[in-house]
């Protein structure tokens, strides 16, 4: 099979699409062939090393942990999954080696779920890990109806999904953005802020009875301002700087599989209850320019590869 792959950790530059083995199912397992792979700003954190020593890992690594495709082949002990069937999943092993921007993956069903036949492959090569950690992370916040819930990062992979999940649960929503994305931010469901210098005061004159929670995509000073407007420091979820975010009595979010929940995520796809946007896509040999473009910070919703 042909897959995007590097041998050492660097810059997009490392990528390389190259031949390497079929994948074989396992007993629990089954391969998929791929249609669609979602890109997220951890594939660039493990090309770069940054998780060196997180995980387990073995080159050649073969980037990605979104994938949607079709089952072509089941491992013996398969009963959820037959030959020909679509499925989306995130695809996050222990160890960092088989990813999914490749002709063909390997996936515990655990990884997996089916997908809709009302949606594209490439709607749902973008939604499992961005999806899993907005709805993991609001989970984490408690996020209910009746709250007021500042997200940063709003108009981002993650953060569009958290303000349109947020909102189905009768959230009130601000959500952080630049102003050429306000519009955007709007359309998903959430009052625009600018971010930036002044952050709080902004956030405080349109709640002036103050935030319930807050979910952190960004880390810094955003990190601090969700504690300095968020009351109870326990409903500030954040993704960044777990040793940061737990001293000060948050959660920290860590996306975990979850099949029930990216079942549950792609089923609002397919009713219209959540809108996937994605930005722009690329083939399998444009793979470096799909991590540069993602890796741009000026992404609106999702960037996919489709092989």
């Amino acid at each position: 099979m042909r897959a995007a792959s590097f041998t050492e950790y660097g810059p997009a530059d490392v990528l390389r699409v190259a031949d390497l083995p079929d994948p074989l199912p396992g007993p629990d397992g089954v391969v998929v062939r791929v249609r669609a792979a979602g890109v997220n700003p951890v594939d660039a954190k493990i090309r770069a090393g940054y998780l060196d020593g997180a995980f387990p890992a073995a080159f050649p690594i073969v980037t990605g942990w979104d994938v949607a495709g079709v089952v072509e082949a089941v491992g013996p002990a398969v009963s959820v999954y037959a030959v020909g069937d679509e499925v989306l999943g995130y695809v996050r092993k222990d160890h960092v080696q088989h990813g999914t921007v490749a002709e063909l993956v390997r996936a515990d069903v655990r990884h997996l779920a089916p997908k809709p036949a009302g949606v594209s492959f490439e709607d749902a090569g973008a939604l499992p890990l961005a999806g899993l950690t907005a709805l993991q992370a609001l989970d984490a916040a408690g996020v209910a109806g009746g709250d007021t819930v500042l997200v940063h990062a709003a108009s981002g992979g993650v953060g569009a999904f958290a303000v349109q999940l947020a909102a189905a649960r009768g959230a009130r929503v601000i959500g952080t953005a630049g102003e050429s994305n306000h519009d955007f931010v709007r359309e998903l469901g959430a009052e625009p802020v600018t971010y930036g210098d002044g952050l709080a005061d902004r956030v405080r004159a349109l709640a002036p009875d103050g935030v319930d929670a807050a979910i952190d995509l960004v880390g810094g000073d955003a990190l601090d301002v969700s504690f300095e407007v968020v009351g109870d420091a326990s409903r500030v979820a954040s993704v960044t700087d777990a040793a940061s975010v737990l001293e000060r009595g948050g959660a920290y979010v860590f996306v975990r599989p979850d099949s029930a929940q990216i079942a549950e995520l792609a089923a609002m796809v397919a009713d219209g209850r959540l809108r996937v946007t994605v930005s722009r896509t690329f083939g399998l040999d444009e793979v470096a320019d799909a991590h540069r473009h993602s890796e741009s910070g000026h992404v609106r919703g999702k960037v996919v590869v489709v092989p």
